[in-house]
């Protein structure tokens, strides 16, 4: 019988924190996804104090170019330090770069930690997707992914609302500062929930490796963003960062 009741109160401490991690991935997943619907409504503003109209589309190029990059490195890092360190890591530095934006004073300061906001994100985002292949299997699974699918799209809804409100209501600047609470509630959840199960006994980075992937990626990126828009796409700058991309992919392989 206490043997029985052992294991029942340990199958009900095990769901209990399955609930608390589920809940922390959710609210991760949401205020992740609201950051980039919520930032495009307040882009007027931002410019309209900061100036520089010119440098605006960066401010969504660095995002896009840096969470681009990280995802398959974050993967990869998860299996050799845990899904917990790297989520959490991620996390902290997606808080880390909504401060520092909410406190730039030029928009170049603004694109640069616009791209530290991007590692955190760019970490944060197929973690979840991770962590949920951990916990279930089969049609759970699906069920689950598509619940986190339809965070994606309540974000897009509720996104320019909330960014809206906070612009006319508050400032600019609160459209980062709202990430800080909610993504530290995020940590402490999946702190409490998750655990930290290493895949790999013996860490071995490939330096040469990652090197490669993000001059291989990040050319691939900048050419497709400014062909056909900034420069014709048979001029030398994106001919050059395409030859950059086909030489870095092959040396990755």
């Amino acid at each position: 019988m206490k043997e029985q009741a052992a294991i029942q109160a340990s199958m009900a401490n095990i769901q209990q924190k399955r609930g608390i991690l589920i809940t922390g991935l959710l609210v991760a997943m949401l205020f992740g996804a609201l950051d980039g619907t919520i930032v495009g409504t307040a882009l007027p503003r931002i410019v309209g104090e900061l100036g520089g109209l010119s440098m605006m589309a960066w401010l969504t190029t660095a995002y896009m170019l840096t969470s681009t990059t990280i995802v398959p490195i974050a993967g990869k890092l998860a299996d050799l330090f845990g899904r917990k360190s790297i989520y959490i890591s991620g996390l902290a530095i997606f808080i880390i770069g909504s401060a520092l934006c909410g406190m730039a004073n030029t928009m170049t300061q603004l694109i640069i930690f616009r791209a530290i906001q991007g590692i955190g994100g760019g970490i944060m985002m197929p973690m979840a997707m991770i962590v949920i292949g951990d916990l279930f299997t089969g049609a759970e699974r699906a069920k689950w992914q598509g619940v986190f699918g339809g965070v994606f799209g309540l974000a897009s809804i509720l996104g320019p609302q909330v960014g809206g409100w906070i612009v006319d209501s508050l400032n600019w600047r609160w459209v980062f500062y709202i990430n800080l609470p909610v993504g530290i509630l995020a940590i402490v959840l999946i702190s409490i929930g998750l655990h930290n199960r290493r895949m790999a006994e013996r860490v071995k980075l490939d330096l040469v490796g990652m090197f490669t992937m993000v001059v291989a990626v990040v050319s691939l990126l900048l050419a497709l963003t400014f062909g056909g828009d900034k420069y014709d796409w048979l001029s030398w700058q994106i001919i050059s960062l395409l030859a950059s991309s086909v030489v870095f992919f092959s040396l990755f392989v």
